[in-house]
């Protein structure tokens, strides 16, 4: 099993989080406030450098979850499955893009993809 942290569309209540129904849920946490959530229309994108602490899910996915997710996300070549730090300290996965791959988006302040008026493309 490993370990996930989800930000967007993956969480709870959201588009993607069939994904997860085999998936055990580990609990809500955030991440250290180094990272920045940006908008890009239908989802989100967390970027490694910033001080935003992102708001998200953990789950425990077994290795064929993992591969869909990589997939669905397209790792490597859109979004990077990488080791991040929680606020509690624990390092998990999460889906983090490289800034390459984002154009000019609006910043989610408050780090919570949920506080974002869904699906609102501008």
């Amino acid at each position: 099993m490993t370990k996930v942290f989800v930000y967007g569309t993956l969480r709870r209540g959201d588009l993607n989080h069939l994904y997860l129904k085999q998936s055990i849920f580990v609990g809500r946490n955030t991440t250290e406030p180094q990272y920045t959530l940006v908008n890009l229309g239908l989802f989100p994108a967390m970027l490694a450098k910033g001080n935003t602490a992102v708001h998200g899910e953990v789950y425990n996915v077994d290795d064929r979850t993992l591969l869909t997710l990589d997939r669905l996300e397209g790792h490597p070549n859109f979004y990077v499955r990488e080791q991040i730090k929680l606020s509690n300290g624990e390092q998990v996965n999460a889906y983090v893009m490289p800034d390459n791959n984002v154009g000019k988006h609006t910043v989610i302040e408050s780090g919570d993809w949920f506080q974002v008026p869904s699906y609102n493309i501008t």
